[in-house]
């Protein structure tokens, strides 16, 4: 049993707060009747729901964009480390079993993480050989040179082993803020590729992974579910 305010922004792809008004505009029926409660609750594999004249139907996954902010670690466990999780900081009515990071942020890099409980979903977007693209905008201490965008373009090489070709672009007129797409996910990955040229990255964002750009509504620490348009965006190379 869930409560229906819950279904409908899940299932709709709208707030908590949305979902109560439609609930009291008298929009949502319940086996035929009126939803009057807004903590009133449905059993969706043997309840009918109807929406302004459209059935709900329960989808099986959810995929939900938060702006991740600084301090909180992109796991699903901290109890080890005790530090604070993503799933930590989702709201209380966003939670549910089985959800997890696809794919990972450092610490202290801010910016589009994705929350799913799909995990042939995650294992698609985030396998080698599909290389989603994902964008960050880096702050740097001194400014890149155009000799160091051929070489991100070229492939670094890390730890012993070439990265893919990465694409470095500048993002002010003094090449300290960039614009990097990477196609995979090592540890450390773009603030390691800087260091290589003596080049410190001050603040790292995320800001785009595959053709699915963070929305800027969203504040640091926010997040919302994704439609199915959105989600088949992120698979775009």
């Amino acid at each position: 049993m869930e409560r229906i305010d819950k279904i409908i922004s899940e299932e709709l792809n709208i707030g908590r707060s949305a979902a109560k008004a439609l609930i009291k505009s008298g929009r949502a029926l319940l086996n035929g009747s009126a939803v009057r409660s807004f903590g009133e609750k449905a059993d969706m594999s043997r309840d009918l729901l109807i929406v302004d004249g459209k059935k709900i139907n329960r989808r099986k996954f959810v995929y939900i964009m938060m702006n991740k902010p600084k301090g909180v670690i992109s796991s699903s466990d901290g109890r080890r480390t005790g530090e604070k999780t993503v799933l930590d900081i989702l709201p209380p009515e966003m939670k549910r079993k089985g959800l997890f990071p696809a794919g990972r942020l450092d610490k202290n890099t801010t910016g589009f993480v994705l929350i799913t409980d799909d995990g042939e979903f995650a294992h698609k977007i985030l396998s080698p050989k599909n290389h989603i693209p994902k964008v960050y905008v880096a702050e740097l201490d001194k400014p890149f040179t155009p000799e160091i965008a051929a070489a991100f373009a070229s492939g670094v090489e890390i730890g012993g082993e070439k990265c893919l070709p990465a694409l470095l672009e500048s993002c002010g007129e003094n090449r300290k803020k960039a614009i990097v797409t990477i196609k995979q996910g090592k540890y450390h990955q773009i603030k390691r590729m800087f260091k290589k040229y003596s080049i410190e990255v001050t603040e790292l964002r995320r800001v785009k992974m595959g053709g699915l750009r963070l929305d800027e509504n969203l504040a640091e620490g926010e997040c919302r579910y994704l439609g199915q348009e959105e989600i088949e965006l992120i698979k775009t190379l």
